[in-house]
């Protein structure tokens, strides 16, 4: 069963879970209707750990060189058991996701499309982070989707769009930081992914700062300099390291702040503490579970 959580990077899947419920309460600002949001959130978990999958089938070859140890290559997970496990995952997201409306079965089919892509041959590329950052583009407006049930107009419009982008950057500048994780990383590589990084961030700055919401601004770009300066301060000393321990390392907290932002976002467009507190929890089962299975 480890052998199998690892194959999913279980921990990283509260990530995709943060996308959903930032999505959804943007353009409903509250988590109702329950039924169409669980299926979205199901559906959400299903694509990403059938993307986490369909990652170590494609890379078997390559980890049976440099990660061994790997559940595939190692033995501890049948190929044939891998891709029926991944296909089932897919299968399932895309169905759950048909609970919505019409946008929230293309965005899935659009993601199927965009995940496999990249677990094939986009990553091997110099576009891979621009596919890894659409695919979190996507699944953000997978939580979105709902949205011409509610209201008029599409859900291709502001704010959830522009934190699409923005959080899509950030993905953008986390997984260009990862491309050589696996060994010693080149500082300028590393230096460019984390301007990337804070690309995104900025993006998103720019929406709060013109998107009026109450009086909420100001604390809300406080929670975001809380984020954004010390996960800067950490990325630079892990730059002038740049080995992959200190690289590894870094890419956890990436990911991690990743919950803790859309927790701030949440806060911003809602003014419920609770549902954002409730959404920044997500990074306790991620910080437990990734003591025993790796998030990278």
């Amino acid at each position: 069963m480890l052998a199998y959580l690892q194959l999913l990077r279980l921990p990283t899947v509260f990530t995709a879970m943060a996308d959903i419920v930032l999505g959804f309460v943007l353009t409903h600002r509250s988590l109702e209707p329950y039924p169409t949001f669980a299926a979205l959130l199901l559906a959400s978990c299903g694509l990403y750990l059938a993307g986490m999958m369909f990652n170590d089938v494609f890379d078997r070859k390559q980890d049976a060189v440099e990660r061994p140890n790997r559940p595939i290559p190692s033995g501890r997970v049948p190929l044939a058991a891998a891709i029926a496990l991944g296909t089932l995952l897919m299968i399932g997201g895309v169905t759950a996701s048909m609970w919505g409306n019409y946008w929230s079965s293309g965005v899935a089919a659009v993601l199927v499309i965009a995940v496999l892509a990249y677990d094939s041959f986009l990553k091997r590329t110099p576009l891979g982070p621009l596919g890894m950052g659409f695919c979190r583009f996507l699944n953000v407006m997978l939580g979105a989707s709902d949205y011409t049930w509610h209201q008029q107009g599409s859900f291709l419009a502001r704010p959830q769009l522009v934190v699409a982008i923005g959080l899509g950057v950030y993905i953008i500048g986390v997984t260009w930081f990862a491309r050589t994780e696996a060994k010693q990383s080149a500082r300028g590589q590393l230096a460019a992914a984390l301007a990337t990084l804070n690309a995104g961030l900025g993006v998103l700055v720019w929406l709060l700062w013109t998107w009026p919401n109450e009086g909420r601004v100001e604390i809300v770009l406080l929670l975001l300099g809380l984020i954004a300066v010390p996960l800067n301060l950490r990325a630079i000393a892990a730059i002038r390291d740049a080995s992959p321990a200190r690289v590894q390392g870094m890419i956890k907290l990436f990911l991690l702040n990743y919950v803790t932002l859309s927790a701030t976002l949440v806060f911003w467009h809602t003014a419920d503490a609770t549902l954002a507190l409730g959404t920044a929890c997500l990074v306790i089962p991620a910080m437990l579970l990734s003591r025993i299975i790796p998030m990278t």
